[in-house]
């Protein structure tokens, strides 16, 4: 203890250099020994920037995701030639969804499509029934031999006249056995000659040029009626309730001209009858057509051609009743 309170204390003075006071400090200080900034070091990738092919829209392309790797090996070192490349198949469920789709379904023109074959189908098979019907009328009005035998078998005019009856309420009510192939070309056949038959046996009964005058009239009214309803804009469809109670009271009418016979009763009589059909095959027609409000599915070809052939037949027999050629019999 006594030693070292009794050892003297150093003095410091400002320009010893060997005082510790004095001693410069462990780091580099003033303006010549500051650390300069280490100089800029180019990048490891290169400066210039990277040409890529000119292309409508520049699109900067987006760095690949760690663990991706790209192949840009060309066909056939890849162990895929060329030609076997997979083949890109599109469902046909969404073909139309595309702008450049080619083969695009219209909808209208499919249905106008199937509306032009059911017509086509229609008429080609009521033209083939009008010739088998006037041909059989031809054939019972212009052969006495054919014509006396069928004045002389009436029972076979009734047995016609029931099958015909039968048959075509089979074909107007039952929707299955009308769309049913081919049998409801066997009933529409079976209709067909029943009902020629029926009506050769009435032409019989009349004159040569009577029944000459009116297959010639019936043809020229049918022919007309089908173009107008084809071209025209009227809509003849909405009148069937009118039409139905038109009929009703024509039938009524001939009913009572039975004990009211006359030569003018049957010419208005006749008139009337072919009016009445004439617009009934207007009306028939339009709904073949499908043009108007109102129209016959495609599937029922065989009651569409059924009704048309119906109303140019009852224009021929009202004819007939017009021209007056009935015999005394």
């Amino acid at each position: 203890m006594a030693d070292i309170s009794s050892a003297p204390i150093p003095q410091k003075t400002p320009n010893d250099p060997g005082a510790p006071g004095s001693a410069p400090p462990p780091y580099p200080h003033g303006e010549v020994n500051q650390q300069q900034p280490p100089s800029y070091m180019s990048p490891p990738y290169p400066a210039h920037p990277a040409l890529y092919p000119p292309s409508v829209c520049s699109v900067v392309p987006e760095p690949p995701q760690p663990g991706f790797v790209i192949n840009i090996a060309p066909p056939g070192e890849d162990g895929i030639s060329k030609a076997e490349e997979p083949e890109i198949k599109m469902d046909s469920s969404v073909v139309g969804v595309l702008p450049d789709s080619g083969p695009i379904v219209d909808t209208t023109f499919e249905d106008k499509t199937i509306r032009r074959a059911f017509i086509r189908k229609v008429f080609t098979v009521v033209t083939v029934q009008l010739l088998i019907t006037f041909s059989v009328v031809c054939i019972f009005t212009f052969s006495e031999v054919v014509q006396k035998a069928v004045q002389r078998n009436i029972w076979i005019y009734l047995s016609s006249y029931i099958i015909f009856v039968v048959v075509a309420l089979c074909l107007t009510f039952s929707s299955s056995f009308s769309r049913k192939h081919p049998w409801n070309f066997v009933a529409l056949g079976v209709v067909t000659l029943s009902l020629s038959y029926m009506v050769g046996t009435v032409a019989s009964f009349h004159s040569t040029t009577a029944v000459a005058i009116a297959m010639g009239a019936t043809l020229i009214i049918s022919f007309t009626i089908v173009i107008f309803s084809a071209q025209t804009r009227v809509d003849f469809t909405i009148c069937n309730g009118i039409l139905l109670v038109l009929a009703v009271d024509l039938l009524m009418f001939g009913f009572f001209s039975i004990f009211f016979h006359s030569t003018v009763l049957q010419i208005v009589y006749g008139c009337l009858g072919a009016l009445l059909y004439a617009m009934f095959l207007a009306v028939d027609c339009q709904l073949v057509m499908g043009r108007e409000k109102y129209c016959i599915s495609p599937e029922e070809y065989v009651f569409a051609a059924l009704i048309l052939y119906l109303d140019i037949i009852m224009i021929f027999l009202y004819l007939l009743i017009l021209l007056g050629g009935s015999s005394n019999n």
